[in-house]
């Protein structure tokens, strides 16, 4: 799929998210990229907020249409194509995956991404926040020690044009090359994790998606990302 075009900018908007879904529900085709210098009201996933100073980040989102069975793969292709666009924007950058679509970088998260589809209507919307020039400072107190930036201070326009070829590439690709790669990057794997009905051993996960978990009873389970809230 061809990302990028049509590109609407916002000085200043509430939520890329939430202009991208306008656009799809008015018709936009696949490929439709939002992006704002601001936002303030950028939201994560699971109602969480995403903060970041004015042109300190990218703020994107991108309309996938028409939905196809492939797309049921499109939070960790996403999560791929904005490793491979950070990396593509600084020399040296190694990005982890921190399941579902956390991308981090020694343990502290460089970018989030929020999926919103509409099957019913067969699109989907992928926003991607990638923090480019955030001291750590800027940052709120509460998530210094967890939050990072790209030091090389990329633009965001360079940001764009990077992140629209690898999602282009990354949003058809077949299931299993996006298993696959995602699975290289897998910050979890070995690392023991719990969530409200238990704990054990992250250990990949399924051809669906789902993070898969050893437990200490040496069952197999298979974790929603809408289900669960981990904790490392």
């Amino acid at each position: 799929m061809k990302i990028g075009s049509p590109h609407r900018h916002f000085r200043v908007t509430d939520s890329t998210n939430s202009r991208a879904r306008e656009l799809a529900e008015a018709g936009a085709p696949g490929g439709t990229v939002v992006t704002a210098a601001e936002q303030t009201a950028g939201r994560g996933r699971r109602g969480r907020s995403w903060v970041a100073p004015a042109g300190g980040a990218l703020l994107y989102s991108a309309v996938v249409r028409p939905l196809e069975r492939r797309h049921g793969l499109l939070p960790l292709a996403a999560a791929v194509a904005a490793c491979e666009a950070a990396e593509a924007l600084e020399d040296g950058l190694e990005c982890a995956i921190k399941w579902p679509n956390d991308v981090w970088v020694d343990g502290r998260k460089l970018a989030g991404i929020l999926i919103e589809a509409r099957p019913q209507e067969g699109w989907a919307v992928v926003g991607v926040g990638l923090n480019l020039a955030i001291a750590a400072e800027e940052f709120p107190p509460e998530l210094r020690d967890m939050a990072t930036s790209l030091s090389s201070a990329p633009t965001a326009e360079a940001a764009r044009t990077a992140l629209d070829e690898r999602l282009g590439d990354w949003v058809d690709a077949e299931p299993a090359d996006v298993i696959s790669t995602w699975e290289e990057r897998d910050a979890l794997r070995g690392r023991e994790i719990s969530w409200d009905a238990g704990s054990g051993l992250a250990d990949g996960v399924s051809e669906a998606g789902d993070l898969l978990v050893l437990t200490a009873g040496g069952d197999r389970v298979a974790l929603g990302a809408g289900e669960v809230h981990l904790r490392l």
